[in-house]
């Protein structure tokens, strides 16, 4: 089969690349943002209805994405508070619009953010906290200078997993952002009609493009993991370190 050289695709495609990258750029900082205090949480907490709000974050791994993608399309529509605040506030719908596709990727790859995370703080010994108290430190000089530093590669991993997982994302951009050029058309989407235009050769091309990134982002995650306990120094000597 033919194949469309990188440099050859057409514009629309590297567009549609570009806005896809600003996408998932937006999407992580944001999941990051609340991934480390929410995985901290998740890892030391012992309030019991912490099992039930880990299922819930982890429920887009399992359903649909054209059941989120519903589910969003209404919660965010004017005809619900949380649209209607937002039309009033800002002058235009989330459905879509950018916005709509940040907060529903947001949703949609919360879990591959905060699962790395809570994995990574729950590795770490409880005495480690402790014992920096013991030496004096805060819990915000703990939490940054020592428990931060040692759950890093976590930290990583659940960033590119979560800008990996919004490269890939279809079915909840297309129910909630439909196929607006320059405004929703995010690369999968793009795929999706050089497929449906019968343009295989472009689509075959842009294919391979999108492969390559994601094999890159899923060879820089594994690569994180496999370094974790090279990167993790002894406890007592952060401990020391930090003082």
């Amino acid at each position: 089969m033919e194949i469309t050289p990188f440099w050859s695709l057409p514009p629309e495609l590297w567009a549609s690349l570009a806005l896809t990258v600003k996408l998932a750029g937006m999407s992580t900082l944001l999941l990051m943002l609340v991934a480390l205090p929410l995985g901290w949480w998740l890892a030391t907490t012992r309030f019991r209805g912490a099992l039930l709000l880990e299922i819930v974050i982890s429920m887009p791994l399992v359903l649909p994405p054209t059941v989120i993608g519903f589910y969003l399309l209404l919660l965010l529509s004017p005809a619900h508070s949380l649209g209607r605040w937002w039309e009033q506030v800002f002058g235009q719908t989330l459905p879509f619009s950018f916005s709509g596709l940040v907060v529903g990727s947001c949703v949609y790859s919360l879990p591959f953010a905060v699962q790395p995370v809570v994995a990574a703080f729950r590795m770490l010994p409880p005495e480690m906290a402790q014992a920096a108290k013991s030496l004096g430190m805060t819990g915000r000089q703990t939490f940054f200078h020592i428990l931060l530093p040692l759950a890093r590669s976590g930290v990583y991993s659940g960033g590119i997993l979560a800008f990996a997982h919004t490269i890939g994302e279809f079915g909840v951009v297309l129910m909630l952002g439909g196929n607006i050029s320059g405004v929703t058309r995010v690369a999968s989407i793009a795929l999706y009609d050089q497929t449906q235009t019968l343009e295989y050769a472009n689509a075959h091309g842009f294919a391979l493009l999108l492969l390559l990134i994601s094999f890159g982002l899923l060879l820089a995650t594994t690569t994180l993991q496999k370094r974790r306990e090279r990167w993790r120094k002894p406890a007592w000597e952060m401990l020391r370190m930090s003082r």
